[in-house]
């Protein structure tokens, strides 16, 4: 016999299968969901109801664009730079770049890292459709913006050698110690990093 109704058992078994909830989170979450007024619930119910049907990949870089688009508008409109192209390793990573407004050229999502330990292989990833990019494309640089881990740094040697010895700039974004942050708090690989991308005065 359940404990609790099955309505709230299924709403908590599916909300324990978001990446970070563990059941006792998925079972706040339902009970907050219970307690809301049900407009709300609705709401979030019919944003979920329409989330496939209304997101799509781009087939040229691979970031979420809405499902009525054919090509991501930051690939398409004609301010950005296409020789000049930011590779990540998800395609949220690419709102963070945009944040920072510093950024004219375009994007490839690999759709994530090389793990053999996940069992993510090179094949598994856009990297053969940045290779076809570059020729068509004549990009000038490529900045390799994948996470500073093992993943990360394997990944974007990966595509380093994959690029060989065509005329592009290969990039990796500067590594460093955060704003705010005392020395004696950084770890070594950070200290190490910033130690090796100082800069003039």
């Amino acid at each position: 016999m359940n404990m609790l109704p099955q309505a709230l058992e299924d709403l908590i078994e599916a909300l324990g299968n978001l990446p970070g909830v563990g059941s006792r989170t998925a079972e706040r979450y339902a009970y907050f969901l219970v307690r809301r007024d049900p407009s709300k619930t609705a709401q979030i119910a019919d944003a979920l109801s329409k989330l496939h049907g209304g997101v799509k990949y781009c087939p040229k870089t691979f970031a979420l664009i809405d499902a009525t688009e054919d090509i991501s508008p930051l690939y398409s409109d004609p301010k950005r730079d296409k020789t000049l192209v930011a590779v990540v390793a998800e395609p949220l990573d690419i709102v963070s770049l945009e944040k920072t407004a510093a950024f004219r050229g375009t994007y490839h999502v690999l759709g994530g890292l090389v793990s053999p330990i996940d069992g993510v292989t090179p094949d598994q990833l856009h990297i053969a459709e940045l290779i076809q990019r570059i020729e068509e494309d004549s990009v000038a640089e490529i900045i390799l913006a994948t996470n500073a881990s093992v993943e990360g740094e394997s990944t974007a040697l990966y595509i380093q050698q994959q690029i060989g010895d065509r005329d592009v700039k290969i990039t990796r974004l500067a590594r460093g110690l955060p704003i705010g942050v005392d020395l004696e708090y950084a770890d070594q690989i950070t200290l190490s990093r910033a130690l090796e991308g100082r800069q003039l005065l």
